[in-house]
């Protein structure tokens, strides 16, 4: 099953962070909120993401084309008269696949699902935003959906009074 996560806001609420990285970016324990929501999922076997991408998208980008690129042990062999040889040793590594998908930069939450409809296909997804990280058991979630036989199914939180 796919999971969406939607990551193309501004995330103004957050803007010492955010002026420079996308708010799903801003750390936390040194990785981003977006790792660690990926990593929820993935606890519950889904490893198929797509990330709507708008504000900041490149980052995003960059962040995992890096993350897949040097994770792990390398071995640079750079002598001099022959071409540089990088050799990547297997290292542990999540078994994600990622499509990340240009959305928009002023995109609304229901445009950013309709451009992600060709990546999504028709069967059932879970979505969430760049910021939704929790503590929900996806299982669970999935059989209460599915009993009730409703299009969606919505899991919110009352956040704390300020």
């Amino acid at each position: 099953m796919k999971v969406a996560l939607l990551a193309g806001g501004k995330g103004t609420r957050l803007a010492e962070e955010t002026s420079i990285r996308p708010k799903p970016m801003v750390e936390i324990g040194g990785r981003p909120l977006l790792w660690h929501i990926m990593m929820h999922y993935t606890q519950y076997g889904h490893h198929e993401f797509v990330i709507a991408l708008g504000y900041l998208g490149d980052y995003i980008k960059k962040y995992f084309a890096d993350y897949a690129t040097l994770t792990g042990n390398l071995t640079i062999d750079m002598e001099p008269g022959k071409p540089s040889i990088v050799t990547r040793h297997e290292a542990r590594r999540e078994p994600w696949k990622i499509d990340l998908v240009e959305t928009g930069m002023d995109t609304l939450t229901g445009g950013r699902i309709k451009r992600l409809k060709d990546y999504l296909g028709d069967g059932t997804f879970m979505l969430t935003w760049g910021d939704g990280l929790s503590n929900v058991d996806f299982d669970e979630l999935l059989a209460f959906h599915r009993k009730h036989g409703k299009l969606a199914t919505i899991t919110a939180v009352r956040p704390p009074a300020r």
